[in-house]
């Protein structure tokens, strides 16, 4: 695999093989990599953009034999938690949705309610059982997360499944696109419209 040329080009090849192979988040697998390669200064960390193309290179270069059909395994997933929870407006994000997810990464959905302790009752009403912890959210004050263990009979393993809380008026500013015109998150509809979210016959 190609190192590139300049320092930010070597972190995030390093960091890519750490995203895939460990499924660590871009922030931690950049700051491993620094350090393994004797970088220190932050001015060399790639942004997260040129990690996802790092990202996206690794996985064709050493995982095309298994990585599409995870993605598609954990899509369908998703879009089954989203239909049950479609009252509270759930979003995917993260790996799943951007299209470089494995089997080690979670899905992470973020749900847009009108009262923020309305998706736990409805997982107490469930009956299942849940972790309450805490993430930024999009103003930077923290915000409650939902962590639980689900699974997937595709691939023939428990996945953990993380909604984050948001308020309802978060949402309208959440489908805003980057300079490429991808967005951090989509609706069932949007996950439904990728070709390999539709369910296995």
């Amino acid at each position: 695999m190609d190192l590139g040329h300049t320092p930010a080009d070597a972190i995030a090849a390093t960091a890519a093989r750490l995203v895939v192979e460990e499924g660590l988040d871009y922030g931690a697998a950049k700051r491993r990599a620094a350090k393994q390669l004797g970088l220190s200064n932050r001015g060399d960390l790639p942004d997260n953009e040129l990690m996802e193309a790092a990202v996206f290179e690794y996985l064709a270069v050493f995982c095309a034999d298994t990585q599409p059909q995870e993605l598609a395994a954990l899509r369908r997933l998703a879009a089954i938690w989203m239909e049950r929870l479609q009252e509270f407006r759930p979003h995917l994000c993260g790996a799943i949705w951007r299209g470089t997810a494995t089997r080690l990464n979670d899905v992470h959905l973020q749900l847009y309610c009108d009262d923020s302790k309305s998706a736990e009752i409805a997982l107490l009403n469930k009956g299942m059982d849940y972790d309450v912890g805490s993430v930024p959210g999009p103003r930077g004050a923290l915000v409650d997360c939902l962590s639980l263990t689900v699974d997937c009979p595709e691939l023939g393993e428990p996945i953990g499944l993380h909604l984050t809380i948001l308020d309802y008026d978060d949402l309208r500013g959440a489908l805003k696109g980057d300079a490429k015109g991808k967005t951090d998150r989509g609706d069932l509809n949007a996950l439904l419209a990728l070709p390999d979210t539709t369910p296995t016959p």
